[in-house]
């Protein structure tokens, strides 16, 4: 089971170069095991048992089993995610000319590892708006074959103080990748991306495309146990929920995973965890499945104040080149199990409430569970967890797999931390 979970990881990661795609391949693979989908445009109906899921801006996804009790009975499960990560988006006029060269301009979307970004083969993936017929525009997924786009080095001898120095790129002038020649023999990237899409290069009224590196997820280590693979921050945790979910059972309570956009620069869109789209999803199922009374604030309220949600974005584990960086008594190492978030200052919303309900299903599950809090002398990241608890107001814990180069290129993660996960979050849906 752990080999197939951790093949299975790295096709997932394989088939989501952007957020657009990631919800693509999550509306596969929630389609092949019966789940369809709803329009928020048209009024839902609902039943007990149901498997359905909604996806707002092609970027974020809810899928949800309706519980056979009532949500103000049993309340909801909840399992968070966010599906995009840090990488380079292209801005809105790309075409770039420098010295004699082609390149496409980028500004830097969220808090990547610049270096890592050097010398790889990259694409670009995401979705174009086409003009489209009646004046509504027709999205389409993108992602370039090959490796059209690399950001080369400076060569040593032209720089020979970086060894002492560090590389310091400037993201304006040094993280600008090349397309190609500026003799104009080659086609531009809007030419590109329009015979991509089968349409005309006037067609294109608009683009969401992020740099993606081109080598697969792959295998690795002295007994090929490890997962290197760029975006495992987030879709690790995404891969695990759409597992979770599809593996338990039907329960009382109303099972859900929602997987965000945006989370890497703030959550704050209209599908991001900073807005309203879990809290709508979640209304419209109670007022969908409460039958008598007819549902009400009340009826939302008492759902909400009978659920728990589970915030799954990968955590920390201890460097053997930096531990020194770690806290010293809070060392989360691959393979040693999900890992439990705390803050004191709420940068994760685990308190002694919600931390003891995921370690109790993780006890319920066999799973070993390890801790991380951020040195007292360190800035500590934050997550969706603190954003959606106060969106919606549900008791919320921040967990994850451990990770290694975590916002790199390419990261590194433990196969045998993939079922542990799934199963810990099985039993957070499971439980009545």
């Amino acid at each position: 089971m752990a080999e197939e979970l951790g093949e299975d990881l790295c096709s997932f990661v394989d088939a989501g170069p952007s957020p657009f795609h990631v919800v693509a391949e999550v509306v596969r693979r929630l389609e092949g095991a019966g789940y369809s989908g709803l329009d928020e445009r048209e009024r839902w109906a609902l039943a007990p048992g149901d498997r359905r899921y909604v996806v707002r801006d092609a970027g974020t996804v809810a899928a949800f089993r309706i519980g056979t009790a009532e949500p103000s009975a049993a309340g909801f499960r909840i399992v968070g995610g966010h599906t995009d990560s840090p990488t380079f988006k292209v801005r809105p006029r790309p075409g770039v000319a420098r010295a004699g060269y082609r390149l496409v301009g980028v500004e830097p979307y969220g808090g990547a590892l610049y270096h890592t970004w050097f010398d790889r083969d990259l694409t670009l993936a995401g979705r174009v708006a086409l003009r489209g017929d009646g004046g509504e525009p027709e999205h389409r997924l993108v992602h370039l074959p090959g490796a059209p786009l690399r950001i080369p080095s400076l060569a040593i001898h032209l720089d020979r103080g970086v060894r002492e120095d560090g590389l310091k790129p400037d993201p304006q002038r040094h993280l600008v990748p090349l397309w190609g020649p500026g003799d104009g023999a080659e086609p531009g990237l809007l030419d590109v991306l329009a015979d991509h899409v089968g349409a005309g290069a006037g067609e294109i009224i608009g683009h969401d495309l992020v740099v993606a590196d081109t080598q697969p997820a792959a295998r690795g280590g002295a007994d090929n146990g490890y997962v290197f693979a760029p975006r495992l921050d987030n879709l690790g945790s995404c891969h695990a929920a759409v597992h979770a979910l599809l593996r338990s059972p039907p329960a009382a309570p109303t099972q859900v995973i929602v997987l965000n956009d945006h989370e890497e620069v703030g959550s704050g869109s209209a599908e991001g965890a900073r807005g309203p789209f879990l809290a709508d999803v979640l209304r419209r199922i109670v007022a969908a499945t409460e039958a008598d009374p007819p549902a009400d604030a009340q009826s939302h309220a008492m759902a909400a104040a009978r659920s728990w949600m589970v915030s799954a974005d990968m955590a920390h584990a201890v460097h053997p080149n930096y531990a020194e960086r770690h806290e010293p008594e809070h060392r989360p190492r691959l393979g040693g199990g999900p890992v439990l978030k705390l803050n004191a200052n709420l940068s994760y919303a685990t308190d002694a409430a919600t931390g003891g309900w995921f370690s109790a299903r993780c006890a319920e599950a066999g799973v070993a569970l390890q801790h991380f809090v951020t040195r007292a002398d360190l800035p500590c990241g934050s997550t969706i967890g603190p954003l959606t608890a106060t969106r919606v107001g549900i008791p919320t814990v921040d967990v994850g797999n451990p990770l290694l180069s975590m916002h790199s290129c390419r990261e590194q993660t433990d196969v045998a931390d993939v079922a542990p996960m799934i199963a810990a979050l099985s039993a957070h849906l499971d439980r009545a």
